[in-house]
């Protein structure tokens, strides 16, 4: 299952990437997925993806807030994926797709693109 939740957060990934203005965290959540041995960093990471999603609320860009809460659920669960001992709520990896169909349907991407992702 590992294998499989970081290849659909990556397909995600790639299909928000061209719409998201604010990229930069993204690229580093894309990049960090190709190194299991360095996932533990990604608590790290999602703590600056969550000042940029508090950032984003307080602009009331609400593309941004979602485009980070849903970078946040995924760096959380690869976290979580590197067995610390420190994990964020079990139920991190449930929010993905959700927050997926959420950000799609405010970037106007065709939901069904995240289904497929998520059935595949």
């Amino acid at each position: 299952m590992d294998l499989l939740i970081v290849e659909q957060m990556d397909r995600l990934l790639a299909v928000f990437q061209p719409h998201c203005h604010d990229a930069d965290t993204l690229k580093e959540l894309r990049a960090l997925l190709h190194e299991p041995q360095d996932w533990v960093q990604a608590h790290y990471l999602s703590t600056r993806i969550r000042a940029k999603a508090l950032n984003a609320v307080k602009e009331g860009d609400l593309k941004g807030e979602l485009q980070f809460a849903f970078e946040e659920v995924c760096a959380k669960t690869l976290h979580n994926l590197s067995s610390s001992k420190k994990p964020f709520d079990p139920d991190t990896p449930y929010w993905i797709i959700p927050l997926a169909l959420k950000l799609a349907k405010v970037l106007a991407i065709d939901e069904r693109k995240i289904l497929d992702v998520a059935t595949s």
